[in-house]
């Protein structure tokens, strides 16, 4: 199987391209900026290319695209080029060339306004079943190219699985008030209870996706760190949520007491992940439990793939307020 992984340099393409390769896998790498891991230097909107980088590929992983980041510096339009006319290249290309799978990096921010409960309400419990409500351009394409998928694969046969992915990025917040009141690590560990993942986890959710394709036909999947809430956990996260972290983990009290970290006084949602590893056969390994250990005995937080992979941000500037600008 050679596999045609877009957006080859980025965190996401990156991660896929190592692991593929050090598995002794064909993969052909494919992205507007060159990089020891992109074999073909062009954009998803450019119809030829698509074409010359999907000969001879008999499956397809789709993570270019533009992010929640570029939002504020980008025009929409691009947007609408890259993220739908983009996908839709992409998926025409792969059902004319008769590929067997293909996988498409989507994200949670579809959910929007979904995700964002009133102050002291409960905690959204955010699975497949949750209607979208997307808040900017880039949850609206994001949604766009995942009804693509889904009409694409229903009028000509080709396998698709979408994955919503929380965030895995390694770059700080964009919040200044998060970054001013929890250490770096501490806010990223908080986050796997709820909201974030670990990028060799995210890329152990693709390729099962591409092995369960063929089965599936098509799915939509939240791909998130298992969290260790339940459902009847929502209303007290919304109000007290280290009080329930302590009663379902109770050794991060300790943990967090020895770091001088602390825990969210609420959370606004959890993702929940249990459709995508029943039906994917997906096993995250990096949960907030495993993460723990790690803290605890002063080892990074995030896997040896994320740390050789770093922090690659979204633009060649610099900004004064935070990593990236936040729209208004």
């Amino acid at each position: 199987m050679t596999i045609l992984v877009t957006g080859s340099s980025g965190h996401l393409g990156e991660a896929l391209m190592r692991t593929l390769r050090a598995a002794g896998r064909d993969a052909v790498g494919l992205d507007a900026r060159p990089s020891p891991w992109t074999d073909v230097a062009a954009s998803v909107v450019d119809r030829d290319a698509v074409r010359a980088g999907l000969r001879g590929a008999t499956a397809v992983i789709h993570a270019a695209t533009l992010h929640k980041p570029h939002v504020a510096t980008h025009p929409r339009q691009a947007f609408v080029d890259v993220n739908i006319t983009g996908t839709l290249n992409l998926l025409e290309a792969a059902a004319e060339a008769g590929v067997k799978a293909f996988v498409f990096t989507s994200t949670t921010s579809v959910f929007g306004r979904a995700l964002a409960p009133p102050p002291g309400a409960p905690a959204a419990w955010i699975d497949e079943d949750v209607r979208p409500i997307p808040k900017n351009i880039y949850g609206v394409t994001k949604a766009a190219a995942e009804d693509l998928c889904e009409l694409m694969q229903r009028r000509t046969g080709l396998p698709v699985i979408v994955l919503r992915t929380s965030r895995f990025f390694p770059e700080a917040d964009d919040d200044r008030q998060l970054r001013d009141a929890y250490a770096d690590a501490n806010a990223k560990a908080n986050e796997f209870l709820f909201r974030r993942l670990d990028v060799e986890d995210v890329v152990g959710a693709h390729l099962a996706a591409l092995e369960a394709a063929p089965r599936l036909g098509f799915g939509r999947y939240v791909v998130s760190a298992t969290t260790p809430f339940a459902r009847e956990d929502a209303a007290a996260l919304g109000t007290d949520a280290p009080a329930v972290l302590a009663a379902r983990v109770p050794q991060f009290v300790d943990v967090y007491a020895d770091l001088g970290w602390s825990m969210f006084p609420t959370l606004d949602r959890v993702y929940d992940n249990a459709r995508a590893r029943a039906d994917l056969g997906w096993a995250p390994a990096y949960d907030f439990a495993h993460v723990l250990e790690r803290v605890a005995s002063g080892e990074a937080p995030i896997s040896p793939l994320a740390q050789v992979i770093g922090a690659k941000g979204y633009h060649a500037e610099t900004f004064r307020d935070g990593p990236y600008p936040v729209e208004a």
